[in-house]
């Protein structure tokens, strides 16, 4: 019996995709989602979710209908480092500020990649992109992270640590 499958990457990918979209309804099911001009806790997880289910189901039809790429060797080093680069951010952004962990996390997520270089240019940007996420979310939005935690504080005073 021959498979129909014509793009094993995407009818794989499709499923992982219907997966995690199922798991995050069935673990948020309990959360209030309120309306999209009160969102709850759950309205995010959901609209994602909804989304994923979305593409997942796009691309397991695909993958029936269109020619597409066998499934590669599996890439282990991104996998880790962005996994690393993930909990870095975690532990790091209570004791040294959202500064460091997106330091910690852009840095070892972006050694995952073979093209990468850190020149000017990705200097640049790794600046400008601590700068956004330092406006839009702590100051803009008001989420309360500190940009400078409670270990830096000595090095740099207390006035800057908020």
């Amino acid at each position: 019996m021959t498979s129909r499958v014509q793009s094993p990457k995407d009818f794989w990918t499709g499923l992982i995709y219907l997966a995690v979209g199922a798991g995050v309804i069935v673990i948020g099911r309990n959360y209030s989602v309120g309306t999209a001009s009160r969102m709850g806790p759950g309205y995010f997880p959901l609209a994602l979710a909804g989304l994923l289910i979305i593409f997942g189901v796009v691309a397991v039809v695909r993958s029936f209908l269109v020619p597409g790429e066998p499934i590669a060797r599996f890439a282990w080093k991104p996998l880790i480092l962005v996994l690393i680069g993930t909990t870095l951010f975690g532990a790091l952004v209570g004791t040294l500020g959202l500064v460091a962990a997106l330091l910690a996390l852009v840095l070892t997520s972006a050694a995952a990649s073979e093209k990468f270089a850190f020149d000017w240019r990705a200097a640049l940007g790794l600046v400008a992109l601590i700068a956004f996420c330092s406006l839009v979310f702590v100051k803009g939005l008001g989420v309360p992270m500190p940009l400078f935690g409670p270990w830096l504080e000595p090095l740099l005073g207390s006035g800057i640590a908020g």
